[in-house]
């Protein structure tokens, strides 16, 4: 790594030593978008002797949402880094992302050199001389933000940031370098398998934090950080606080009362690989389980204790199964609107338990602490009960209207997706229209990922997600994504070729922002032109860009099956485009709420639709499915 060992110390570039220890920490990949003030960190990576490994995308938001992707199909660190100005400020996004779903991230950001500051540096983001104070931008987004002026507070300080990432509740952490601090030389303990020295308290006078100081000689405390932020050595991952006992009684009284209990598990078991003890506490209590939104695969969708998907995009299974429930088992959600959409008024009349590191969104028992040791703690204390679950049917699917133009609809394009999708593959869905069929209707594979970031909601989060994933882990990685999201981020197939990444880019074409078209046609009168789009032939255009991507165009399910078996025995990347109609009304249920009221209205006496005379021609029943 260029140190220099001096007696018992070994002497390196700041650059050398961060490197080295997030080699040291098990981390493959730093994902990001070079320039001047970061150049120095990734010639660092590149000489590192083991397997870490740089990769440059395309935008710096696709780069986070790569580390985002790495970090959730590993549950280990993911990293990004990238330079100042534009660069910093374009990975906001997608650490709001990180912060809001809780993915550990760390991200390391230049910055221009010190003795700049202040003083018209290009790009100087220090808070001086009116210049705006990059600490303020990135602390709302992040559980830890601190600038590294002196090359000695870094050990202590990215031991810091390590651990606060991976402390309950995780998220993103923030580490800003300016171009001198990367290049200054320190001098650490030359201990085998670890570079943090034995004192950091020296560092704090050599960094910024954002918070309050706490006390003299101590690092400045850093806002939503708790404990953790204090805890200086060895970076590592902690369970943190405990769920209370109080309230664990009482949660264990009333699961105890309860003859038939329904099971809402979310992203935090899925995220924190508690899928065992989930699935051993709901045998347990012969429970049934739902999933939020965001977290298909948290539990087996072919079990007979499956009732589908909660929320707005859901089944109505899940209702008529927390009906009969004498009590609900929220874990590792807070149970936001979009999975608790049509079930509000069951939940305020029945007692509610939440396992999570944070208070639910409803009025519940908190058992705050990590999700899987405190699901063990509940199946130790509460009695077995019989094994079967209350009989309820198995989730049904929402089918489309016939149609009378011969195009494909969302339920053939998805079922042709779930025909062709390994069991151990990752699946990324992006926003909109097709989000909300792919969640809906395509279940989750047995042995990987589904994953859909319902944390901001950002279209185009998959292009670089799903590519992160699949460099990750080595699998085939199934990105679902509409043509909004692939013209915002779409161009990250270009990271996936570079890099041979195993993605299968499923592009389904509509032509349209078609969840603000369907928005307009239900709540505002009828669809404006702006949001409809003049054909585009995105196959084509990606078969030309990059002769090494495996390109195919379906017109039938069978077409679409047959692209996607072939692009899981490629070695690469592949794309696979379709097209559909954008009118289609997909599975959300504020949707076909308004769909089936306005349907009720158009059959009343003196009924006029409400569309303009080009709209007119798209008069004809609303698809549902």
């Amino acid at each position: 790594m260029g140190g220099t060992e001096v007696g018992m110390t070994c002497r390196m570039r700041l650059v050398d030593y961060v490197a080295g220890e997030l080699e040291r920490i098990g981390v493959r990949y730093v994902f990001g978008v070079g320039g001047a003030n970061i150049e120095d960190l990734y010639e660092a990576v590149h000489r590192a002797p083991g397997r870490i490994r740089g990769v440059v995308a395309k935008h710096e938001f696709s780069a986070v949402t790569m580390a985002d992707g790495y970090a959730r199909t590993t549950a280990r660190l993911g990293v990004v880094a990238a330079t100042s100005g534009g660069g910093a400020m374009n990975l906001v996004p997608g650490l709001a992302e990180a912060h809001a779903s809780r993915i550990p991230v760390l991200a390391l950001v230049g910055q221009p050199p010190t003795f700049q500051e202040g003083r018209g540096a290009f790009q100087d983001s220090s808070g001086k001389a009116g210049s705006f104070d990059a600490l303020d931008v990135f602390a709302p987004v992040s559980r830890f933000c601190a600038r590294v002026t002196e090359p000695d507070a870094i050990p202590g300080l990215l031991a810091r940031a390590i651990t606060v990432a991976q402390t309950e509740p995780r998220g993103p952490v923030v580490l800003l370098l300016p171009k001198d601090a990367q290049q200054a030389h320190l001098e650490v303990p030359a201990v085998t398998g670890s570079a943090v020295p034995a004192n950091t308290g020296a560092s704090a006078s050599a960094a910024r934090t954002s918070g309050k100081r706490t006390a003299a000689h101590t690092p400045l405390a850093v806002r939503g950080a708790g404990r953790a932020a204090q805890r200086a050595g060895t970076p590592h991952a902690s369970a943190g606080p405990q769920p209370d006992p109080a309230c664990l009684g009482e949660a264990v009284g009333v699961l105890e009362e309860a003859s038939h209990v329904m099971v809402i598990a979310g992203e935090g078991a899925a995220g924190t690989r508690a899928r065992e003890e989930l699935a051993g506490l709901v045998r347990h209590l012969g429970a049934c389980v739902a999933v939020s939104p965001d977290a298909k695969d948290v539990y087996d969708n072919r079990s007979p204790r499956f009732v589908g998907v909660a929320g707005v995009m859901g089944h109505p299974e899940v209702e008529d199964c927390l009906r009969r429930a004498d009590a609900c088992l929220l874990v590792g959600t807070r149970l936001p609107v979009l999975a608790r959409g049509g079930l509000e008024s069951l939940l305020t009349g029945m007692p509610v338990v939440c396992v999570d590191p944070e208070p639910p969104f409803v009025p519940g028992i908190p058992l705050l602490g990590p999700v899987a040791d405190t699901l063990r703690t509940l199946e130790r204390r509460l009695s077995p009960r019989p094994p079967a679950c209350a009989a309820h049917h198995p989730p049904s699917l929402l089918r489309p209207a016939p149609d009378p133009a011969p195009t494909l609809g969302y339920t053939s394009v998805i079922g042709a997706i779930a025909e062709a999708l390994p069991q151990d593959a990752h699946v990324f869905v992006d926003a909109g229209n097709v989000g909300a069929a792919a969640i809906h209707a395509l279940p989750a594979p047995r042995d990987g990922r589904f994953v859909v970031a319902v944390g901001m909601g950002g279209m185009g989060y998959t292009f670089g997600a799903g590519t992160g994933a699949a460099l990750a882990t080595g699998r085939r990685t199934y990105v679902v994504a509409g043509d909004g999201a692939f013209f915002m981020h779409g161009m990250e197939m270009h990271t996936a070729v570079e890099y041979g990444a195993p993605v299968t880019f499923v592009i389904l074409n509509n032509n349209a922002h078609a969840m603000c078209v369907t928005r307009e046609e239900l709540f505002q009168g009828g669809a404006r032109l702006e949001n409809v789009f003049h054909p585009s032939r995105i196959a084509a255009g990606a078969s030309a860009m990059f002769p090494r991507l495996r390109v195919a165009s379906a017109g039938t399910p069978a077409q679409l099956r047959s692209a996607l078996l072939h692009s899981n025995d490629c070695g690469g990347p592949a794309l696979v485009a379709v097209d559909l109609d954008h009118r289609e009304t997909p599975p959300f249920q504020p949707f076909l709420t308004a769909s089936a009221a306005g349907a009720g209205a158009a059959d009343a006496p003196g009924h006029r639709p409400i569309h303009d005379e080009e709209k007119n021609t798209h008069d004809r029943p609303i698809q549902v499915g």
